[in-house]
């Protein structure tokens, strides 16, 4: 018995550097706090960025899967969906890789990646095809000071479309400044969209694949008007990814006046102005009714006049022209990243994940794996001098 017990021991110490040497990163302990909780409520998207240790080029697949895994096991994506759709990748994959990891669920891929299909490399370059978000540009440039610029910002927003700025919080521990002057920008002057990569994914996906139900009821001298997007099977197989985000439903009401709009019982907000994600309605100057409402939700519309038609959907939500998102590389430590945009609750990040490299040097598991023989042959040297193990057993066949 106690020659099994000793032969465990060995073999453990023969195992364990192996262990060593495949455990290659960490995880960050701020995606298990209430830090999280308050970015999602902010808006906050969480995508991939990578994993130590594993090549995008190499084995897409398994770097998208492993990351997949890290996010889902510690975070929800976002408030409206909680599986990740949103990832980094490099320059230089094939379309048969981006088809892999969109195949894992990540089904939109940044940016500025070299592909030729492409969404948003300028403000007419508008997605038509799902395989155009694998290769999704960079537009306003950084919120980084001195790269960044204001104007850069302004001209991007003012030409419409998604301008999709970039960030690096911090180089090895280096903090790396952001624009104060981009940020008062976005934060009070931009009339725009403030949103993520997988938000405006999802409103374009459900611009490809829709059904609503609508009717008009007398009410007394006014008419209430029943409208609701509906969840069909058939879109929800074309786009299982999609988060249920508020899609915003264009409704010519002509000349009536709008009295009230309620779901479920309790009157929607009206969010004229409003730039941040939500569920309202806005009444355009005119005849229009902007709505925007989640798929399912049956929102009433009481009017004075019966005449209305539902013209379709915004290009983007609550009517903008343009959408803001800013894509935070590289986000190993969120706490570390996010501090400085504690009180600023009106950017919106699409924080992309990456787990910590182990800070130690490459000897490291060399050491211990030399460590581990040198213990197995004083352990079979002190087996042998009490005549046990394989040694004792040679010497006594001799």
């Amino acid at each position: 018995m106690s020659t099994f017990f000793v032969l465990a021991i060995i073999a453990g110490l023969i195992f364990t550097p192996t262990v060593i040497a495949n455990n290659e990163w960490d995880e960050d302990g701020w995606l298990n706090t209430n830090l999280v909780q308050e970015r999602l409520n902010n808006g906050d998207e969480f995508g991939c960025y990578g994993i130590p240790g594993l090549s995008w080029s190499a084995d897409a697949g398994a770097v998208a899967g492993e990351c997949r895994d890290y996010i889902e096991q510690r975070v929800e994506a976002n408030y409206w969906g909680s599986n990740p759709i949103s990832t980094y990748t490099p320059n230089g994959l094939s379309m048969s890789q981006h088809q892999i990891i969109s195949k894992q669920g990540f089904v939109v891929h940044g940016d500025t990646n070299g592909l030729d299909y492409t969404a948003w490399h300028n403000s007419t370059d508008e997605p038509t095809d799902l395989w155009d978000w694998y290769n999704l540009g960079r537009r306003g440039g950084s919120l980084e000071q001195i790269i960044g610029s204001v104007s850069t910002v302004k001209s991007a927003v003012d030409e419409g479309g998604l301008v999709n700025m970039y960030w690096i919080g911090r180089v090895n521990e280096a903090t790396i400044r952001h624009d104060s002057a981009i940020e008062d920008f976005i934060a009070e002057e931009a009339e725009a969209w403030l949103t993520t990569w997988g938000q405006v994914w999802s409103y374009w996906s459900k611009s490809r694949c829709y059904e609503f139900d609508h009717s008009v009821t007398p009410q007394g001298s006014d008419y209430v008007i029943n409208f609701q997007s509906l969840i069909k099977e058939q879109c929800t197989q074309l786009f299982p990814e999609r988060w249920n985000v508020p899609i915003t439903w264009k409704i010519d009401l002509g000349d009536a006046e709008l009295l009230s709009v309620d779901v479920s019982g309790a009157l929607m907000d009206d969010i004229s102005n409003k730039r941040h994600t939500q569920e309202g309605y806005t009444k355009q100057a005119g005849q229009y009714l902007h709505l925007s409402v989640t798929d399912g939700r049956s929102v009433n519309i009481t009017v004075d006049s019966e005449y209305y038609d539902i013209t379709g959907i915004a290009k983007f939500w609550n009517n903008h022209s343009a959408a803001i998102t800013i894509a935070a590389h590289e986000t190993t430590d969120l706490f570390k990243w996010s501090k400085r945009f504690v009180d600023q609750d009106n950017l919106v990040f699409t924080w992309l994940l990456e787990p910590r490299a182990i800070d130690s040097a490459d000897w490291l598991p060399y050491a211990a794996v030399a460590v581990g023989a040198a213990a197995v042959l004083t352990m079979l040297v002190v087996l042998k001098r009490e005549g046990l193990g394989p040694l004792a057993k040679q010497d006594s066949n001799q």
